[in-house]
């Protein structure tokens, strides 16, 4: 079930990404979108868990063959993000996961700074039809909550230093005054990334069942 690399068109020119398909071959796409460490093994075994699912999963490698393994280098890389490339890079992910989607419309789940860049995809790519944000944060990231082209559901942690309950309630709220539908599960005495089982100071592993069950049910809800 494990995926591979490919290569895809991104305005001329080609971005790689991590492609998880099920044994069906063909399931609802999700674009997977990476924290700020880099397309590295965790955002993959994310991918292979949607295909063993029955999703098609994409993670673009956003930083084009830089990762991470430290915060300092993570933050560089995470405040060097060409916005304007990255949304070129998504927009080129989402065309090509559609051969490989069983549903016309996709979705976008994103963790740390990918939650923040699977909302911007859902309001720059009207064929994003649906929205999970796990702790997004960056700066430099701004959504037009009012071109979502599909509901949201956002999971964070109380504890998050990055995201703190205030800011996701903010989010919220944001996205409610465009009109838009969303749902927020703040999770008690969570961290940021409670999700990422390689995180060991942070991760949660009743908490992170709950949030992927919450986040597979939301997509075979939505993506039809």
């Amino acid at each position: 079930m494990a995926g591979k690399m490919v290569q895809f068109p991104s305005n001329g020119h080609t971005t790689d990404g991590y492609l998880a398909t099920p044994a069906s071959r063909k399931g609802p796409g999700v674009v997977v979108i990476q924290e700020w460490w880099g397309l590295v093994g965790h955002i993959k075994s994310v991918c292979d868990r949607f295909a063993a699912a029955g999703f098609s999963a994409l993670a673009p490698d956003m930083y084009h063959g830089k990762t991470a393994s430290e915060p300092d280098g993570a933050g560089k890389l995470f405040m060097a993000l060409n916005i304007e490339q990255a949304e070129k890079d998504l927009r080129g992910a989402v065309k090509y996961l559609a051969g490989h989607s069983s549903t016309a419309k996709l979705g976008a789940v994103g963790f740390c700074m990918g939650g923040q860049l699977a909302l911007f995809a859902g309001c720059t790519n009207p064929s994003i039809g649906a929205v999970v944000n796990f702790y997004g944060v960056h700066p430099n990231v701004k959504p037009d909550y009012s071109k979502l082209s599909g509901p949201v559901l956002g999971l964070f942690g109380e504890k998050d230093g990055f995201v703190s309950p205030e800011v996701a309630r903010g989010v919220e709220a944001a996205i409610k005054k465009a009109g838009k539908q969303v749902e927020i599960k703040i999770y008690p005495g969570r961290d940021h990334a409670f999700f990422n089982d390689e995180n060991k100071a942070a991760y949660d592993k009743a908490d992170a069942d709950d949030a992927w069950m919450r986040t597979t049910d939301f997509f075979k809800q939505h993506l039809k």
